[in-house]
């Protein structure tokens, strides 16, 4: 590091000049990997405000347009998904946070119904909770159980079927062997095939069981958005809790990940806490620390709520059903290409 500092303009042209070899091109309209893309204009705008604006997403009290601004979008997405009104909804990092946020929330929950209040108790000596998931999914899945001490490893898998989709047969049968309560996590889109899990028919195992089932819905989730698509997420609206991204498919700047937790008092205080500093706030306002891990953060909301603003409801689904249209195109004609060789878990180029 050097021992005096450099002209702000001189430190900004070297990077611009340095580091453009080292960028991914991902907010081009020809980039392919992975699952980014291009931002929406009025959502890059709105992050450039953020970082201009420097506001602490924290609480009402640390700034009031921001606890507005995730009010307002938090409304608004728990409507385009048909979830229950009283839903509580975090805009975290990405799906890993939202995973650890709605699982942490299910963990609460369940060992609650048991007699066992785990934020003062913390595990030792708690009731043994089972965890089930597929043998697709995600591992952002398994990174949020290895940091709640529920285990990686611990996981009792379900079989799926060739598309990835969990087998509700399958899952019954575990669920039956199982003396306590479970958390259930299912897909809606599986990352290597787009298979969406039977939601509806596995929400009724879980709750018959007295279950909460967490659905994994990343990328998937948003096909809710869509007339043509939003049979591929039946049952989404059963979910205890849902973990998706902005800046998949609504095309945010990263990073921005979305919570939905049904029980919003166990969302609330599995992620709450407190201090005589924090402020005080009106009654019917909102303080961002109570629904996701962070205290300090950026404010995510502003993106997002520009984002779904800019769009609209409709702007949204033609959206969706554009990307689903040239996946199926691209699809189509790779299969014609005697240049492509398909295999069963991936496009393979001879070159």
């Amino acid at each position: 590091m050097p021992a005096d500092g450099e002209d702000p303009l001189c430190v900004t042209d070297r990077m611009a000049e340095s580091l453009n070899d080292g960028l991914i091109a991902c907010a081009g309209p020809r980039y392919f990997g992975f699952v980014t893309g291009g931002s929406v204009p009025a959502a890059l705008a709105a992050d450039w405000l953020t970082s201009a604006w420097d506001q602490n997403g924290f609480n009402f009290a640390s700034s009031p347009a921001a606890a507005a601004a995730e009010e307002v979008a938090a409304r608004w997405l728990v409507e385009l998904f048909g979830l229950p009104a009283s839903t509580g909804v975090g805009f975290t990092t990405g799906c890993t946070m939202s995973s650890f946020t709605a699982l942490a929330a299910a963990r609460h929950a369940l060992l609650r119904r048991l007699g066992w209040d785990v934020e003062s108790q913390g595990l030792f000596g708690a009731p043994l909770l089972t965890v089930i998931a597929s043998e697709e999914s995600h591992v952002t899945i398994f990174a949020a159980l290895q940091m709640l001490g529920l285990g990686r490893d611990r996981v009792v898998r379900v079989p799926t079927d060739a598309q990835g989709r969990m087998i509700a047969a399958e899952l019954r049968s575990r669920l039956a062997s199982i003396p306590g309560p479970a958390i259930v996590c299912a897909q809606a889109g599986n990352v290597n095939t787009g298979g969406f899990d039977p939601i509806a028919e596995i929400a009724e195992c879980v709750h018959r069981s007295s279950g909460w089932l967490h659905v994994d819905g990343a990328f998937g989730l948003w096909a809710a958005a869509s007339p043509k698509y939003r049979a591929l997420t039946d049952g989404i609206e059963r979910a205890d809790s849902i973990a998706s991204d902005c800046h998949k498919w609504l095309n945010v700047p990263y990073d921005s990940g979305l919570v939905f937790v049904r029980d919003s008092e166990a969302h609330r205080i599995a992620m709450t806490l407190n201090a005589a500093y924090y402020g005080q706030r009106p009654d019917s306002a909102r303080d961002n620390y109570n629904w996701v891990p962070e205290a300090s953060r950026r404010v995510r909301g502003f993106a997002v709520y520009a984002a779904l603003r800019s769009l609209g409801r409709n702007g949204i689904a033609q959206l969706v059903d554009r990307c689903c249209a040239l996946a199926r195109r691209m699809a189509e004609q790779l299969s014609r290409a005697r240049e492509v060789r398909y295999s069963t878990t991936s496009f393979l180029i001879k070159f």
